[in-house]
């Protein structure tokens, strides 16, 4: 009988043990149709940039760029990786793209404006009958995405989320040359009643989040304070978000796990590009 005990215990050492699976979804656009009144910016740059280095550490890697970049396509990605992510698994969200404040309609926020990310078939303006804001992804609904999926993640997992956009600034865009200044966003809000947009001045760096036994912790980095524009940098010969190029550059030597010490960086380094002075990156998490 204690013979057989041991040759089960031998065998279930020889089965396989499940590992944790590192998952990322990267949203990237620089062309907006022209009807939709965004300028160009170079979303699309950030995401090969990354792409490229979360393949080199193992993660799998999905992407969607320029008019992949649909509103109805983002969902459909983030659906499907609700579904897919399993106990243990780390997973990396990256959003390069315009970013704008919209008129708030459950009443959740203080200053009444929601803050939403603007997939390619998203309108800059309201359009009574032909555009009413169906294509703005709010922070209310990514929220919604994001605690579905810590909770199958589960407090062995973790979860990144990178929003590489603004919704102060003046969606500026100059000549394509070094001195060029590119501004994702816009300060102009959605509104049906026109209703004027004024930032909520917040200077916090560093913001809690809800923390539970049964979800993974989670750490948002966002580009700039709400009051405060995103500036794209030029960089061997090509223009980034500037949130996108300093990630980069941490992730080719530091390692993409629970630990946020690297990510603790980047609100240094940003600060230090003469470039960036005026910009402050927001870390949220429930760490």
């Amino acid at each position: 009988m204690r013979s057989i005990t041991i040759i089960y215990i031998l065998l279930l050492c020889l089965l396989p043990i499940k590992s944790a699976t590192k998952r990322a979804l990267l949203v990237g656009i620089s062309n907006y149709p022209s009807e939709s009144m965004w300028s160009p910016i170079h979303g699309t740059n950030d995401v090969q940039l990354i792409e490229q280095t979360l393949n080199t550490q193992g993660f799998k890697v999905s992407t969607l760029k320029d008019s992949n970049a649909t509103a109805s396509k983002i969902r459909k990605s983030l659906a499907r990786l609700q579904a897919e992510v399993t106990s243990g698994d780390i997973i990396y969200l990256h959003f390069s793209c315009h970013g704008q404040p919209i008129e708030d309609i459950d009443g959740d926020e203080d200053d009444g404006w929601d803050e939403a990310l603007i997939p390619f078939d998203a309108k800059k303006k309201y359009q009574k009958g032909t555009y009413t804001g169906e294509n703005h992804i709010t922070d209310d609904e990514l929220n919604s995405y994001l605690k579905t999926i810590r909770k199958s993640v589960g407090p062995k997992g973790f979860v990144y989320v990178v929003i590489d956009a603004c919704h102060a600034g003046s969606s500026y865009r100059g000549d394509e040359d070094e001195d060029s200044v590119v501004i994702r966003g816009t300060d102009k809000g959605f509104s049906k009643s026109n209703k004027q947009y004024a930032p909520r001045i917040d200077k916090r760096g560093k913001i809690k989040v809800e923390k539970s036994a049964n979800m993974a912790n989670i750490c948002i980095l966002e580009a700039c304070r709400s009051y405060q524009m995103n500036r794209e940098i030029y960089e061997n010969g090509h223009f980034y978000g500037s949130l996108s190029f300093y990630i980069n550059k941490l992730l080719k030597t530091s390692k993409l796990d629970k630990d946020i010490s690297w990510m603790e960086q980047i609100p240094k380094m940003i600060k230090q590009d003469i470039r960036l002075q005026l910009q402050d990156p927001v870390i949220e998490t429930s760490l």
